[in-house]
């Protein structure tokens, strides 16, 4: 079994909250709901003992957290009760939760706008188990957050620290720009000491990410493996065919010649690619 607690607009992060009384139980069987009771008293020190599924209203990009009641008492004719977050799971968006209303006993679409208190005869780590990635592991050469923030409108180009290629990136930029992209180049960003840091914060951060493999320069081949190992859609352009490292070749990249001629071409192909992994 599991609590699930609705609210209206919260953050869930002030470690205390209530409820009143009359919601506890609602959208939950009735033969459930009386476990928890005795004498019409509410049996709470059993109620608490299940984790707790903390949702906010709604049903698309809201978030969830999975947690633990650690004490709650009556005060009135509400509930107050104290909370904390399990860290090890990463937050639910409501949009998944909703997707899979049935695998969590929330049959009614009402639930999802009505603050209460249900419990679920689910085993809710079952499901989070089969369905919520797993913490990545932490590398340790450079820092990545604990969980992937995707910007979903920033494309990064990854390509030689060298002013000939000023020309590319700018060519790059346009594509993206005309895809509603803004791109960003790891050598125009100092947010962090060491450049790696940058350059893999940029990475995670990013929708898409254009490596140029053009010169074979050891760092692009670099991060075009970071960003691969990261889940990222990479497109790969290179001035020269024969620098596409051989574990690259079976990939699909983009031929293009820096002169202007071959700047508009790389924008024009480099604009369609990108549409379809957004899928415009």
């Amino acid at each position: 079994m599991f609590n699930l607690i609705m609210r209206g607009v919260t953050s869930w992060d002030t470690g205390r909250e209530t409820m009143p009384i009359d919601r506890i139980f609602e959208y939950t069987e009735a033969h459930i709901s009386s476990y928890f009771k005795q004498n019409n008293n509410l049996l709470l020190d059993q109620l608490i003992r299940f984790p707790c599924l903390f949702m906010q209203e709604g049903i698309r990009d809201e978030l969830a957290y999975v947690g633990q009641i650690n004490r709650a008492r009556i005060v009135g004719k509400e509930v107050a009760f104290e909370y904390t977050l399990d860290s090890e799971v990463p937050p639910l968006k409501n949009s998944l939760i909703f997707a899979n209303k049935m695998a969590f006993d929330m049959s009614s679409d009402f639930e999802f706008s009505r603050n209460h208190w249900a419990v679920k005869e689910i085993d809710l780590y079952r499901f989070l188990l089969r369905n919520v990635r797993p913490r990545r592991q932490r590398p340790v050469v450079f820092q990545i957050p604990e969980h992937e923030n995707i910007e979903p409108t920033l494309a990064s180009a990854m390509m030689p620290f060298d002013t000939s290629f000023n020309q590319v990136f700018d060519s790059i930029s346009r594509a993206s720009q005309e895809v509603g992209l803004r791109c960003r180049r790891a050598d125009n960003i100092w947010e962090h000491a060491a450049i790696i840091q940058d350059v893999v914060s940029l990475i995670d951060r990013s929708r898409i990410v254009i490596c140029d493999c053009t010169g074979r320069n050891p760092n692009v081949f670099y991060e075009a493996g970071i960003a691969h190992s990261l889940g990222r859609e990479v497109i790969i352009i290179t001035q020269n065919e024969h620098d596409i490292p051989f574990d690259l070749r079976h990939l699909r990249y983009i031929h293009y010649l820096n002169n202007s001629q071959g700047l508009d071409e790389l924008v024009t192909v480099l604009k369609g690619r990108m549409q379809t992994i957004l899928g415009h």
